[in-house]
């Protein structure tokens, strides 16, 4: 499986971004995915939303009520919806298929 993100970019606080998520090859093999964040030279990287096979969502809680993790098209893309952007959610962000594959990563710049 490949994954290759995009939609990162530079914006203000308040705004808004969508990130989008390819996926290719053995997409039938995944199971969950999800979205995860890593600040610039902070070594961890930080669990920001998933999404089941069955549907259920999971966020955390420094962005629930801010953004939407959601699918398209089976597994093919997966997207992060970012509302309300702050500051501090300025960072790296991974689209992961779980225990799988890791994109490469797509920049979020929010200015204040």
């Amino acid at each position: 499986v490949q994954l290759v993100e995009s939609g990162g970019g530079l914006v203000q606080a308040g705004g808004s971004l969508r990130l989008s998520c390819t996926a290719s090859g053995s997409i039938s093999s995944i199971n969950a995915m999800g979205w995860y964040r890593e600040v610039s030279g902070d070594k961890d990287r930080e669990y920001v939303a998933g999404l089941s096979g069955s549907g259920n969502t999971y966020y955390a809680e420094s962005v629930k009520g801010r953004f939407t993790i959601s699918r398209d098209n089976g597994w093919s893309t997966l997207y992060l919806q970012m509302n309300d952007l702050k500051p501090e959610d300025t960072a790296m962000y991974y689209c992961a298929a779980l225990a799988i594959a890791w994109g490469q990563g797509t920049q979020v710049t929010v200015s204040s």
